[in-house]
This record gives C-alpha cells, sequence and structure tokens, in this order.
C-alpha cells in the first residue's frame, strides 16, 4: 500500500524559507512521477512542481526561480525548498506521485498526502 506523509510546514514571514519533505513508502520513488500542489484559501488545487520518473524538472509560473523539487531516491523521500516565500504562496501543500506523469499534469494523481499547512505573512 502507497503512504505519502508531508512534514515541514509552519508560519514564516514575507521573504522566508521553508523545506517540505514528503516520505514515501509502499513503492520505489525512483520509478514514479512527483509533484507537489497546493490549495490557497478560496481557490482550486493547482499544480507548483513537478519531477519525472527520469528527473525533469517543471515548475508554475508562480514559483520559478523561488521553489526547488528534488528526491532522494535512497531515502525514498520528496523535497520542496520553498525560498523569498510571498503571502500568496499561503495554503495546504500537498505531495501526489502517480506512475503516469499526465496523471500529475491534469491535477488527478492516484495517491495524495495528508498536506502541509504553510502561512506566509507580509
Amino acid at each position: 500500500q502507497v503512504q505519502l506523509v508531508e512534514s515541514g510546514g509552519g508560519s514564516v514571514q514575507a521573504g522566508g524559507s521553508l523545506r517540505l519533505s514528503c516520505t514515501f513508502s509502499g513503492y520505489l520513488v525512483s520509478s514514479y512521477n512527483m509533484a507537489w500542489f497546493r490549495q490557497s484559501p478560496g481557490k482550486e488545487r493547482e499544480g507548483v512542481a513537478r519531477v519525472d520518473s527520469d528527473g525533469t524538472t517543471t515548475y508554475a509560473d508562480s514559483v520559478k526561480a523561488r521553489f526547488t523539487i528534488s528526491k532522494d531516491n535512497a531515502k525514498n523521500n520528496l523535497y520542496l525548498q520553498m525560498n523569498s516565500l510571498k503571502p500568496e504562496d499561503t495554503g495546504v501543500y500537498y505531495c501526489a506521485v502517480d506512475p503516469d506523469f499526465m496523471a500529475l499534469v491534469r491535477g488527478r494523481p492516484s495517491f495524495w498526502g495528508q498536506g502541509t499547512q504553510v502561512t506566509v505573512s507580509s
């Protein structure tokens, strides 16, 4: 059974940094496509960053040059380093995984974590 557990959320002032972690179990990280999504207050859930099984990374325009997605295959972990945070980055952040990267592109992955709250104050 695939399980995903996020950690690392919290409250930070604008301009600060946070690092989110997502620990996977039940499958090999190296063979799956993984992503971070977020849901901000009053908005639909959106894709933030994705790393495909071949290592290719993709970012939403709103976070390019500020966020970095990475994975550690040995530890079965996915990370999201978030720098220069803005109040509009506030939301619940979810990690997700699917063997088909298009499922992540469509926002319909097979597996989701429970989410971790990120709050950025001005």
